[in-house]
């Protein structure tokens, strides 16, 4: 009984030897394979090219805001319920536009009330000159009675009636003096003298009529002419009243005119104010319009760089927005004084916005070009990877990529300038370079 329970425990461990065995091998043909997959080295296929050197310009860097160059409030000449609004936050209106329609039906109605007054004004300026005429008719007449031109004196000793009445008694005065000095000779009767007395003293009686009658004909005349000036003065009357009536037509108009609210300028409504059937007053704003073709680059200089700033130079301007993009710009306006606590200097460049990717209010880093060049490594855009702050370029070193920390200057066209970290006739990755890392072997 002993012997059997050894035996069978021999053939036990036997059967687990050998099963040992069998798994041994297999890890090890495992181990074996995974070694010789290991010893295989990986390869990234990438496109390069090499960093070159260029002239380029040297520039002064400061940093500063974007503005427009010209934005207004609108708000209506008159007060008004608006009736039609015709745009809307970021719409683009051209100057001259239609912003915002008042209600103009009583301007309207004053217009019509107006034009009814004048009418009636100048109806009445029709019929004050025909009274002028028919004045100025009578006086004429009146002068044509009594012999006189227009524009006589009217003297009433130079009527012709008095000259001849005078006349007549000149001649009688003599006569009569005559026959008074006959009469104290005896050379003529009494009855002659009394005669002679008696024709005297009938002339006077008629000059005296005559007189009147004269003065009774210029006082006729003045009072035609009074009538002339007083037709005169009502014409001049009727047409201030025309003039005033035709003042309140154009008043009427134009409230109807500045009903319609126009934009000022061209540009982006950038708020909106007006809603339609609200009652909007002179002071109350309906929308603010920004101009955005050209901006302004309002840039603080420390003083110690005042120097090489100046009107006309050239500016390039880069965003946060667009990190890959240029701008370009123009100094044009350089304010006389520093600032006295910040000891800056206020400069102004504007910049053409064309395409309009620019906005107000953007903060960008402007860099003031300055005319002497200087040799600077510049290498494809494509090659640079940027992660938060750091820029990351590869170099292609004895068949494997070196990366390396870089600091990036310029922007020109596709080619940026590398302030440090490669050096001119270095290869850079700029393909591909996604899948490499530092150390891999790369295949170009």
């Amino acid at each position: 009984m002993k012997a059997t329970k050894i035996l069978s425990f021999i053939v036990l461990m036997t059967i687990f030897g050998l099963f040992a065995a069998a798994c041994g091998s297999s890890k090890a043909k495992t181990d074996a394979n995974a070694n010789a997959n290991s010893a295989e080295p990986t390869i990234v296929d990438v496109t390069t090219a090499t960093a070159i050197v260029q002239n380029m310009p040297t520039y002064f860097e400061a940093t500063g805001n974007l503005a427009s160059d010209a934005q207004t409030d609108v708000a209506p000449t008159v007060g008004g319920k608006i009736t039609a609004v015709n745009f809307d936050i970021g719409s683009y209106v051209n100057r001259g536009s239609v912003l915002v329609q008042l209600d103009d039906r009583d301007a309207r109605i004053r217009v019509d009330q107006a034009n009814a007054q004048v009418a009636q004004a100048e109806s009445s300026v029709r019929q004050a000159e025909s009274q002028v005429e028919a004045a100025r008719a009578n006086v004429r007449q009146t002068q044509a009675r009594l012999g006189l031109t227009e524009g006589s004196n009217f003297d009433i000793e130079t009527f012709s009636q008095v000259r001849a009445t005078r006349a007549q008694l000149d001649l009688a005065e003599k006569e009569l003096g005559r026959a008074e000095r006959l009469l104290e000779t005896g050379d003529i009767a009494r009855t002659i003298y009394d005669q002679r007395k008696a024709q005297r003293d009938q002339l006077r009686a008629q000059l005296d009529e005559s007189r009147s009658t004269a003065s009774v004909a210029v006082s006729a005349i003045r009072t035609a002419q009074s009538q002339v000036n007083t037709a005169l003065a009502g014409v001049n009357t009727a047409k201030s009243a025309a003039d005033s009536a035709r003042t309140q037509v154009a008043s009427a108009q134009k409230a109807i005119a500045d009903a319609t609210v126009y934009a000022p300028i061209s540009g982006y409504i950038s708020e909106r104010t007006a809603d339609l059937g609200e009652f909007v007053s002179t002071q109350q704003k309906v929308a603010t319009i920004v101009r955005t073709s050209v901006l302004r680059m309002r840039i603080d200089v420390p003083e110690q760089s005042i120097g090489q700033v100046k009107t006309g130079q050239g500016v390039s301007i880069q965003t946060s927005a667009y990190p890959d993009r240029n701008f370009s710009g123009t100094v044009t306006r350089i304010a006389p004084n520093l600032n006295a606590t910040s000891r800056t200097l206020i400069v102004e460049a504007e910049v053409e916005n064309t395409d309009g990717l620019l906005k107000p209010g953007q903060f960008a880093t402007v860099r003031l070009v300055q005319s002497t060049p200087k040799p600077t490594v510049m290498i494809p855009v494509s090659a640079v990877k940027t992660e938060g702050e750091t820029n990351r370029v590869f170099i292609v070193k004895d068949g494997r990529a070196e990366e390396r920390i870089v600091k990036l200057g310029v922007l020109e066209n596709d080619l940026i300038e590398v302030q440090q970290g490669v050096q001119e006739n270095e290869t850079v990755v700029t393909g591909n370079n996604g899948q490499v890392f530092d150390g891999v072997a790369v295949r170009q």
